[in-house]
């Protein structure tokens, strides 16, 4: 079925300055949406490219605004923003990026890389830049069809390795993105790195597919809030260490707030998780660089099923080839004001000194197995393709090392109407794996790592 979709009424649906009509052009092309069956069909659409224009105007006095429209505004290129620039969109302008750009849709000017060292003190960064706004897409259907948008490059050609954003913002001071919606978008809604002073509060996610809010080390002196929707990945993920082609730098996390987050309404696959990861780098001559993250206060959160403060190797181009050098370090980690209508977990694997939780509500019925706090390795086996195949069956996490956690602090942790706190064993467990003599008749491996908790 193919349904033509003629966009050229411009003039008289949007307000233009003449700046902006000559640099807006036209062009043709398929994509793919649900019918009133909820079943995918071709649709060939001819509309109008904005990326130009949008350009211009930002170029010319360092302000967009884009107004909303019934028709969406769609980029062939990412907008680039400079240090003091502003843009904002209405709520209901929704934005999406052309099939096969593969770029993220917006990102600062001076983005630069550091996959082979350490970030050095003095890299030139944009700052004062404001994003407000709009509903952000690059057209993805589900896991299988995405558009030929897979990744939020930073450019088309020559892009910084682990730039994946639909809205990219790394080498960056005093930068804000405020109320904006990201809609079934491959790439991480707003990937940060090599920053400070920011603020994010304000995403909503719309049957998204990766991280909602990723931030790469290093990073400090930030707020993430208001987060909320359903991602088939993280809301919240801080790499201080992470898997080399979904980062652009590396180094530590530090004295950032999260609060206001909610996981997806019940109904919505949605991954629901929240990750703290640290690590030591490797680079490829064989320095090393410590990746830690520490003070951390994540307050006032909803259904988050998981937060995932555990070591996890590369599993996307095999875990030998690249894994943090042990697991990393925690410190001064706070979690306050959860709220679980579902079952839920703090499982940490990383050498932790200061782990607080105060004020919990369990507010479903546990069951006595259940254990709010996991302290220790894990063990899960990925068969992907190879189902029958147990040699090219694979381990997932870290299951042979040993994690330290001291300075817990634990209070408040209620189940609903109660006014007592649950007693601290059924809220920890402290984990020690074993090898699965079964295996692989049976999964996972296991393996010979523990937790040691210092009381």
């Amino acid at each position: 079925m193919k349904l033509i979709l003629a966009f050229l009424t411009l003039w008289l649906l949007t307000p233009l300055t003449a700046l902006q009509a000559e640099q807006v052009g036209t062009g043709t092309w398929t994509e793919k949406g649900p019918d009133q069956d909820g079943q995918l069909q071709t649709i060939e659409v001819t509309a109008e490219v904005w990326t130009a224009a949008f350009q211009a105007d930002l170029d010319a006095d360092g302000q967009l605004h884009i107004p909303a429209r019934e028709q969406p505004y769609y980029l062939d290129a990412p907008l680039v923003m400079k240090s003091g620039q502003k843009l904002t969109a209405d709520a209901k302008a929704e934005i999406r990026l052309k099939p096969g750009t593969n770029t993220c849709m917006v990102r600062n000017e001076n983005i630069v890389g550091f996959a082979d060292k350490p970030v050095p003190e003095d890299t030139q960064p944009d700052s004062d830049i404001s994003i407000e706004g709009g509903i952000w897409t690059t057209l993805a259907n589900g896991a299988k069809d995405n558009h030929g948008n897979q990744r939020g490059y930073s450019s088309k050609l020559k892009p910084v390795p682990g730039t994946h954003g639909v809205i990219l913002l790394h080498n960056v001071r005093k930068v804000s993105v405020r109320n904006v919606t990201v809609r079934q978008s491959k790439p991480f809604a707003i990937h940060l790195g090599n920053i400070r002073d920011f603020t994010i509060d304000g995403l909503k996610l719309d049957r998204h597919g990766r991280d909602g809010v990723h931030v790469d080390g290093p990073a400090s002196d930030g707020i993430i809030r208001n987060v909320s929707g359903d991602s088939h990945d993280d809301p919240v993920s801080l790499t201080a260490w992470d898997w080399r082609q979904y980062s652009a730098s590396f180094g530590p996390i530090h004295h950032l707030i999260i609060e206001h987050i909610t996981g997806a309404p019940e109904g919505k696959r949605s991954t629901d998780a929240i990750r703290l990861l640290p690590g030591v780098k490797r680079f490829n001559d064989g320095t090393t660089l410590d990746c830690p993250i520490h003070d951390i206060t994540l307050g006032d959160i909803t259904d988050i099923r998981d937060f995932k403060l555990y070591d996890q190797p590369n599993l996307e181009v095999g875990r030998d080839n690249d894994f943090s050098l042990g697991i990393g370090t925690l410190k001064n980690i706070v979690f306050e004001n959860l709220t679980f209508n579902r079952p839920g977990s703090i499982q940490v694997h990383a050498n932790t000194d200061g782990l607080t939780i105060r004020d919990v509500k369990l507010l479903f019925p546990p069951p006595a197995s259940y254990h709010l706090i996991e302290l220790g390795p894990k063990s899960m086996t990925y068969t992907g393709a190879h189902g029958t195949d147990p040699a090219r069956w694979t381990e997932i996490f870290s299951p042979d090392l040993d994690c330290i956690v001291r300075n817990v602090s634990i209070t408040g942790v209620r189940t609903r109407d109660s006014q007592t706190d649950l007693a601290i064993e059924r809220v920890v467990k402290v984990i020690e794996l074993k090898l699965n003599p079964e295996y692989p008749k049976t999964t996972p491996k296991g393996g010979t790592g523990k937790g040691i908790w210092i009381r």
